[in-house]
């Protein structure tokens, strides 16, 4: 933490603004710390506590119109882009537009706080067409949220937060072996929880020439599309006879389903 102070000191609100303005991006480069830093530095009088939020703010808000007005011309590509660098590619797609469904560009208000979501929602907003003005109401005050409340937590804990550096710095090299091996690890094992399932899945994978063969011969299986009606509402294409059905939907509906065949599921 010594050493994060000192370098924020060293290059300031710069600094700041190009930091978040990366990681908003969709780099892994976590802004946390460096707004935990920045805080206690306004704490011990070093920085200012409004610039130090209208820097990062700044940064949050030039990274999501980037995004949100690639969406708005990409669609969902954007976003299975952005969500295929997450650990769970498959639940940030669902998550973002769950959330977004739900709570409109609301999502904004709170999707920084959310890993995964911070990048993905403004591309979806863009997708979707939330119009520009109400976009920009909606994503500057997320942006306050967020910065606000990790530039003011170092503020007010600025002389714990050197006790903390002070400890850190008696433990060496071993601290940073320590949360680099729980890191490592964490990731290793949701890659391969992940990478199990799918080979779970593979057999009984179709291939889309298998079923165009199949409905080309007479056969008729029952498909479902499984699309969220976010994704629908952006390309409303689907495949002959396809019943749509999204996952949150099949118990209420399995009636719907005939049992006499083979059944065929499909997403984006």
């Amino acid at each position: 933490m010594a050493e994060t102070l000192q370098f924020v000191v060293g290059y300031g609100y710069a600094l700041l603004f190009v930091w978040v303005l990366i990681e908003q991006g969709g780099l892994p480069i976590p802004a946390t710390p460096l707004l935990l830093a920045a805080g206690a530095l306004a704490g011990q009088g070093r920085m200012s506590l409004p610039l130090v939020v209208v820097a990062a703010t700044a940064g949050c808000v030039g990274a999501d119109i980037f995004w949100y007005l690639i969406g708005k011309r990409r669609g969902g590509t954007v976003l299975n882009v952005l969500c295929r660098i997450a650990l769970e590619p498959d639940s940030c797609v669902r998550r973002t537009e769950g959330a977004f469904a739900k709570y409109g560009p609301r999502t904004l208000l709170v999707c920084k706080f959310i890993p995964g979501l911070n990048t993905a929602a403004p591309a979806l907003a863009g997708m979707v067409g939330v119009p520009y003005p109400r976009f920009i109401v909606f994503d500057v005050l997320g942006g306050l949220l967020w910065t606000v409340a990790y530039s003011l937590l170092g503020f007010v804990f600025s002389k714990q937060l050197d006790r903390i550096a002070r400890d850190a710095h008696l433990l060496g090299g071993w601290l940073v072996v320590l949360f680099a091996a729980v890191l490592v690890a964490y990731v290793f094992y949701r890659w391969r929880e992940r990478r199990s399932f799918l080979e779970q899945v593979q057999g009984d994978r179709i291939t889309p020439q298998e079923l165009k063969q199949q409905l080309d011969s007479g056969k008729q299986p029952v498909i479902i599309d499984l699309r969220h009606p976010l994704d629908v509402l952006t390309d409303p294409r689907t495949l002959p006879g396809a019943l749509p059905i999204s996952p949150e939907e099949l118990p209420s509906r399995s009636r719907e389903i005939t049992r006499d065949g083979e059944i065929v599921l499909f997403c984006t």
